[in-house]
């Protein structure tokens, strides 16, 4: 499914890194940033960061993903291997014209998923196929996920990665994202134990 493009060093903020790239059935540009030498080793902790412009770049409050991208990079960077598989599904899969359209929705008082469902579109249709077959690229026999989300763990065990436990990632609240985290625990069965 997926095949090794090219892979270069990275440093960063968080300490040095190498950035792979692969090429793959989706024929999207995911990137796998990787700390150290994972290859063929036990526990590796691992995080699957789901593309998030207007958070990752733009340092939008609406939601956490700043944080936990922030957070799991800064967990890497001090250890000596580990994993960040970065996948373009912005907008938990739905893409930007739809999620800025749903952000629209928001300001009206729909909660996140249920601006999806009025828009016709999938709470979530966010696919780990091309996380597992990295993870399976590097030989690693079992991984420590870091997520609050048990349904990205699920999709892991189920395509026949070892998942031994889940590292959570938590962010303090704010005024512009506490409903949105709130429905993320109730809606959707985060794990979130701040809010």
């Amino acid at each position: 499914m997926i095949e090794l493009y090219s892979n270069a060093r990275l440093p960063t903020e968080f300490g040095l890194f190498r950035i792979y790239t692969f090429v793959n059935d989706e024929n999207k540009d995911h990137a796998v940033i990787v700390r150290g030498d994972p290859r063929g080793k036990e526990d590796v902790p691992v995080r699957i960061h789901s593309e998030c412009l207007t958070g990752d770049v733009l340092g939008s409050l609406r939601c956490d993903c700043r944080d936990q991208l922030i957070q799991s990079l800064r967990y890497l960077g001090r250890q000596d291997y580990g994993m960040l598989i970065y996948l373009r599904q912005e907008g938990r899969g739905i893409g930007l014209l739809n999620k800025i359209k749903a952000y629209s929705l928001q300001d009206s008082g729909a909660d996140t998923v249920e601006a999806n469902l009025k828009l016709g579109l999938p709470v979530d249709s966010r696919d780990y196929s091309f996380a597992s077959e990295v993870i399976k690229f590097f030989e690693i026999k079992s991984i420590y996920i870091m997520t609050n989300n048990p349904e990205k763990m699920k999709a892991l065990i189920e395509s026949g990665i070892n998942v031994k436990g889940r590292i959570p990632i938590f962010s303090d609240p704010t005024p512009y994202d506490k409903f949105y985290l709130e429905t993320k625990k109730i809606k959707l069965g985060h794990e979130i134990e701040n809010i």
